[in-house]
């Protein structure tokens, strides 16, 4: 039998990251992996904090009787109302556990929101670039994804969106700090989006949830990220520890609801029900009570930062543009003119890999003619790929 025509469509444009990861493992084994110099995939190598390992190895010895069992489908409520205490303070505004739903990383967060918002046919607004998976996200739930253009300084284009804006519009995302750009957007920016879904809602009686993807939200670089809940009544948070606490394979994270959205016993008892019946079922037993005894606790920001530092070096000696990254780990370049080549970033990416080089094209990310370095890796591989990039520079 024949797979969904839907999924054999989706297999032919899967995700370029995944694709360029995979072809850097082949590489690998045929160079050695000190040869290759992989920034493909956003897996951080950073080991999780000490008090991870340490609440892990407590947790796991005490093995108290049940602690493997279900719980409701939210999470434990003593984890809701810890981590709703530190949502509280990020925030800006006072919920209890009540808001919180503990989540399978942010992608099943995104999920259950997208389950619980969308009809099919609805409309979800975002940025290019974007977080590629925001495509088979929406999709999943009968929903269509419509990319506007920022502004050229990676900033929300207000108008842009304004234009977009439709009666079908059920959400607009946004994630900050961005994958792939790493731009920061500040409260005067969401403040001005938050009037412009306010006056959307007016005229068409349909308010649009401001969905924030917020996984990179402690991965930042002398700046704050500003607070969405406390500046739009109707918004969604999710977050997930995989970047914050280095453990992205262990899939945890939560959904956080306004305390002033509407219909909000509605909204929280369908995002229970669809991380239930989309599979979830819930969040890891272990990782939410770890999670919830580690709310202050993060990995060492200041190693990236060194690696953005050092990975900039690189870059600039090359002779390579990129936009200073504010927030998360990653480097968005401008695919350099050539006299014999345009600016295809498929075709530079193809190109650096030649030079054992890998990144991943921007259109994966909505956003042709730019590529994107993920600096999660070692800093030796970094600054040893330098005379590489020179190397790929001088026959482009």
């Amino acid at each position: 039998m024949p797979i969904a025509e839907g999924i054999k469509n989706a297999l032919s444009s899967s995700s370029m990251i995944r694709k360029m990861f995979e072809e850097g493992l082949q590489l690998k084994k045929l160079h050695g992996a000190d040869k290759v110099f992989d920034f493909s995939l956003g897996n951080p190598d950073v080991d999780p904090p000490p008090e991870f390992h340490e609440m892990f190895v407590k947790l796991a010895q005490e093995d108290e009787k049940g602690s493997h069992g279900y719980m409701p489908n939210a999470g434990y409520p003593f984890v809701r109302e810890a981590l709703a205490k530190k949502v509280s303070k990020e925030q800006n505004v006072e919920i209890d556990g009540t808001h919180i739903i503990m989540s399978a990383g942010a992608a099943g967060g995104l999920n259950a929101v997208f389950k619980t918002i969308c009809n099919p046919g609805d409309e979800v607004i975002v940025t290019r670039p974007f977080f590629m998976e925001y495509r088979p996200y929406t999709a999943n739930h009968g929903a269509k994804l419509i990319e506007v253009d920022s502004l050229d300084n990676f900033d929300l284009d207000i108008e842009a969106i304004g234009a977009a804006l439709a009666e079908k519009t059920a959400a607009v995302i946004i994630n900050s700090p961005n994958n792939p750009t790493g731009k920061v957007y500040s409260a005067a920016v969401l403040t001005s989006l938050a009037s412009l879904l306010v006056e959307h809602g007016k005229k068409t009686g349909r308010f649009p949830y401001l969905v924030s993807d917020e996984p990179y939200r402690e991965i930042n670089y002398d700046c704050e990220v500003p607070p969405v809940l406390c500046c739009y009544k109707e918004s969604i948070v999710v977050y997930s520890y995989s970047k914050s606490l280095s453990i992205p394979g262990e899939r945890i994270g939560f959904i956080a609801v306004s305390p002033d959205i509407s219909d909000k016993t509605d909204i929280i008892n369908s995002l229970i029900y669809t991380t239930r019946i989309l599979g979830f079922v819930n969040a890891p037993a272990l990782m939410q009570r770890i999670v919830a005894a580690l709310t202050d606790v993060t990995v060492d920001v200041s190693v990236y930062a060194k690696r953005r530092d050092a990975f900039m070096k690189v870059l600039n000696e090359a002779g390579i543009e990129y936009t200073l990254p504010q927030g998360a780990f990653y480097l968005f370049c401008k695919v350099p003119n050539s006299t014999n080549n345009d600016n295809d970033d498929k075709a530079f990416v193809e190109h650096l890999k030649k030079h054992l080089i890998l990144g991943v094209p921007g259109s994966g990310f909505g956003k042709p003619g730019w590529l994107r370095f993920a600096y999660c890796v070692d800093e030796k591989i970094i600054k040893n790929s330098a005379e590489a990039f020179k190397a790929a520079m001088g026959s482009w």
